[in-house]
């Protein structure tokens, strides 16, 4: 079947460059943190803020001190095409390392609550990558963000392993699951695959942290309150700010 998804033009120039659309004069630091988590975003202490725009209207991103280094902060709204807008956006701005942290769907019992994973590689059941990266099944993550989230984590519960990329998130179905889980998949999210992919076409380093959540684990699909496990939302929002330093 001929998908425009594997039209090959990905060595010809976009007609629309985020440097046109980023505010004029603004700069950021080289570190990024995309949080995920909207509540934790909104509880930063800024130094300052600058504001992208999007038909959202103006889109808030955070410079905050990190261990005396600054670090922009912003929540790149949910799914692939909206943040790596986002993202395109931070890296035409000066970001150069980014550390995204966000929750995922255990699909595997073993990953309660919280419990952190590190994203080594991502299968790409999305549709943004294929505009950056030839088509393929899986993207490996960056081994120095891998490296850099694993030394940030230090001692808290975590592992490094494959997420399932997906933009449906009412068609994770059963037997797709299964299929997933035989294909080494732990966790499902709606982001990591792209982001990787536009890291590697921006040539930019990129670590992706995610925090088990809903699950689809069992015949049925469970919430488990993650949405309110705000202590440990916040706590891994830490850990990205500490992995973004060392970048």
């Amino acid at each position: 079947m001929d998908l425009p998804l594997l039209e090959d033009d990905l060595g010809r120039p976009a007609l629309l460059d985020p440097h046109r659309v980023v505010p004029r004069g603004v700069t950021l630091p080289e570190r990024a943190v995309l949080c995920f988590f909207p509540e934790v975003v909104a509880a930063v202490d800024p130094v300052r803020t600058v504001h992208l725009s999007s038909e959202l209207g103006p889109w808030p991103v955070h410079v905050v001190e990190v261990d005396g280094a600054e670090v922009a902060v912003v929540q790149p709204g949910v799914g692939a095409p909206l943040s790596v807008i986002f993202f395109e956006e931070l890296v035409a701005l000066g970001v150069r390392a980014a550390v995204a942290v966000g929750g995922a769907g255990s699909l595997v019992p073993e990953l309660t609550v919280g419990h952190a994973v590190v994203v080594g590689s991502a299968l790409r059941d999305e549709g943004t990558s294929f505009h950056y990266l030839p088509a393929g099944r899986v993207v490996e993550a960056d081994p120095a963000g891998i490296a850099a989230l694993v030394a940030a984590l230090g001692n808290v519960p975590h592992v490094v392993a494959r997420t399932w990329t997906t933009d449906a998130v009412f068609r994770e179905t059963r037997s797709r699951v299964e299929r997933r889980v035989a294909e080494d998949c732990v966790v499902v999210d709606m982001e990591a695959s792209a982001l990787i992919a536009v890291a590697r076409h921006r040539d930019v380093r990129l670590a992706h942290l995610l925090f088990a959540g809903d699950s689809l684990a069992g015949e049925e699909w469970e919430h488990r309150g993650w949405t309110r496990a705000a202590d440990v939302r916040a706590a891994l929002y830490g850990i990205a700010c500490d992995a973004a330093t060392i970048l």
